[in-house]
């Protein structure tokens, strides 16, 4: 297998990761931490998709793994100031940086256990790097080698991101799924 990531441009790919299965259903499309709550949470159904069309064609979303011509693995990333992580009440801000922020880890069921999670890490720290980012934060779960629920993964695990370089900068407030989220960093100059 020979993963390969790149920006997430193609709608149908970034449908396939994030999008619901059923056309109807009001869930996901990774816009939780992109946008604000007072236009998120009325979307419904197809609206939510056509929202995120709209969105791919100002650029990309995010990093994209590819297993071939297959993607197999997601990482939402994008300047923290143009998410809700701006303004997060449990989040802090560690300094006034104008950094990115990757969020949201996910690997299609069928590709998990196979490092794919650490492949989409690199990528989206490249991608950063590429658009002038000086440092990219995330936001993962402390889950000690604790199991974790994996619909409530998809913020990452410390461990993974401090395999990638990132270092502790600050604790939260934030809880997900039981776990407490920290703040993990990596300077990219």
């Amino acid at each position: 297998m020979s993963i390969d990531v790149r920006p997430a441009t193609v709608f149908e790919d970034v449908k396939a990761l994030v999008g619901p299965k059923r056309a109807d259903a009001s869930v996901c499309w990774c816009l939780s931490y992109r946008i604000p709550s007072t236009i998120n949470n009325p979307m419904r159904g197809q609206e939510r998709g056509e929202f995120v069309a709209k969105l791919l064609e100002e650029g990309p979303l995010g990093v994209l793994a590819y297993d071939g011509d297959t993607p197999v693995g997601w990482a939402a990333v994008a300047p923290r100031s143009a998410t809700t992580f701006a303004r997060n009440r449990k989040i802090p801000h560690v300094d006034d940086l104008p950094v990115w922020s990757v969020w949201c880890i996910r690997v299609r069921p069928g590709h998990r256990g196979k490092g794919i999670s650490h492949h989409l890490i690199e990528g989206a720290v490249a991608f950063a790097r590429e658009q002038g980012a000086p440092a990219i934060e995330a936001y993962p779960l402390d889950n000690g080698g604790a199991k974790v629920d994996l619909t409530m993964a998809y913020a990452g695990l410390r461990a993974n991101f401090e395999a990638a370089g990132f270092h502790h900068a600050a604790d939260t407030t934030s809880v997900l799924s039981g776990h407490p989220r920290v703040l993990m960093r990596r300077d990219l100059d």
